[in-house]
């Protein structure tokens, strides 16, 4: 049922998806705008490339947090308008905030329309949606990145392990695969310059753990 709750929440969710982390961080403490840097994008992984750990690690943190807090509005809308916790309306209505939040993140409202790539966003979702599923995905992340140091490669994986995650080992609903499916093409898309790199070879490697030169 669509209410002018469900309305207000689905606009609450962009806007908090469109906070840009990566773009005011930067700014108010570095004073640098990392799009005009490194991979162009306002996200995490651009902002440990350009400016380290220290703004890196609260922006991936923040931008996770958007996610899950967006995507958590469900609980607040009302029982009337969403269906009881965890059932199928739930979900739908789950869904649609987290993904308004994830395209407030692509396109943001406050900085340009110019955002990131989403991945630390919809982790957030995903925390939200299945919080087991969401930490295989983490493992699968975080397993590709030490073997191939490609953040890039990692968040390709975890994202196409999901909609598999969620169909076969920690089942919700049909709705959340059709939406893990989804979200592999939205992958696909929002990484498709790292795509070319990869095969070409060309793709940058990371160490989070180096500490970033003065």
């Amino acid at each position: 049922m669509i209410s002018i709750y469900s309305i207000s929440a689905l606009i609450l969710a962009y806007l908090c998806g469109s906070i840009p982390t990566a773009v005011w961080i930067g700014e108010a403490f570095f004073g640098v705008d990392v799009r005009e840097y490194g991979s162009g994008n306002a996200g995490a992984t651009n902002t440990f490339r350009v400016l380290g750990k220290k703004a890196g690690v609260p922006v991936m943190l923040i931008d996770i947090l958007k996610g899950w807090t967006a995507t958590n509005l469900a609980y607040f809308i009302g029982v009337s308008t969403t269906g009881a916790y965890n059932s199928p309306e739930y979900m739908n209505y789950a869904l649609a905030l987290g993904i308004a939040a994830v395209m407030g993140h692509l396109f943001p409202i406050f900085a340009g329309f110019r955002g990131g790539k989403g991945i630390a966003t919809l982790l957030g979702m995903i925390l939200a949606i299945n919080l087991p599923a969401a930490l295989f995905c983490v493992g699968v992340f975080l397993l590709v990145l030490l073997i191939t140091r490609y953040v890039s490669l990692g968040s390709i994986m975890a994202g196409f392990t999901y909609p598999v995650v969620v169909a076969l080992v920690f089942p919700i609903s049909r709705s959340v695969i059709i939406y893990g499916m989804c979200m592999c093409l939205l992958i696909l898309v929002t990484h498709q310059k790292n795509i070319e790199r990869l095969l070409k070879g060309t793709e940058s490697k990371v160490n989070l753990f180096k500490r970033k030169s003065a």
